[in-house]
């Protein structure tokens, strides 16, 4: 029997789809730097380092991170905490909502949390802009 997940946390991407249901979406699009921009990075994703580091040195991504683990913490206070669904979505969904998701799923298991973690869009074709 498995345990459900305490929290869900999507990467997507909003040119592939609709975002997914979720109790928290952080729209990564316009405030934070986009790798797609940089030729060297555009057919990378979140798997490989330089995208990581490229998105994780955008100013602003960490203060959100530190925000978004606040507000689960928040909502899992609340008197009918249940299954909190975290929807990460920038442009394509293959690098700066891929590795804050990543990131994000990390520190939450550090918490003690049952997190799961799913990429939707992370394998789909680089969207030409």
């Amino acid at each position: 029997m498995s345990v459900a997940p305490d929290v869900v946390v999507v990467s997507f991407g909003y040119d592939h789809d609709a975002p997914p249901e979720a109790t928290i979406t952080l729209d990564m699009r316009v405030a934070f730097r986009d790798p797609h921009l940089d030729p060297r990075l555009r057919h990378m994703t979140a798997a490989d380092r330089p995208v990581r580091v490229a998105v994780l040195r955008t100013p602003g991504v960490r203060p959100l991170m530190k925000a978004t683990l606040a507000q689960v913490r928040a909502y899992r206070k609340g008197p009918s905490a249940g299954q909190i669904v975290i929807g990460v979505g920038c442009v394509g969904g293959r690098h700066r909502s891929a590795t804050f998701a990543h990131y994000l799923a990390r520190r939450l298991t550090r918490r003690g949390l049952q997190v799961q973690l799913q990429h939707r869009d992370l394998t789909k074709p680089v969207i030409t802009r």
